[in-house]
């Protein structure tokens, strides 16, 4: 699978997981060059856009995802 088409515009890994590179690199591989169709931001990005995604969401908030969605 090709990496997330958003993963050099992502403000939460270009931003929030600078100070944090091993934490980092271990969900960027598994949700930016993984099943990234199973990140919240993206999945929030892909569906209200980009502007609508929360600062403070992480790739794992799916159900917080789904609730933004609603």
């Amino acid at each position: 699978m090709p990496d997330c088409e958003m993963i050099s515009k992502c403000l939460f890994f270009n931003d929030k997981m600078a100070n944090m590179p091993a934490t980092a690199s271990m969900m960027k591989k598994k949700y930016c060059q993984g099943d990234f169709t199973q990140c919240a931001r993206y999945m929030v990005c892909k569906t209200l856009g980009r502007e609508k995604v929360p600062a403070d969401l992480t790739p794992s908030q799916m159900d917080k995802a789904r609730l933004l969605l609603a």
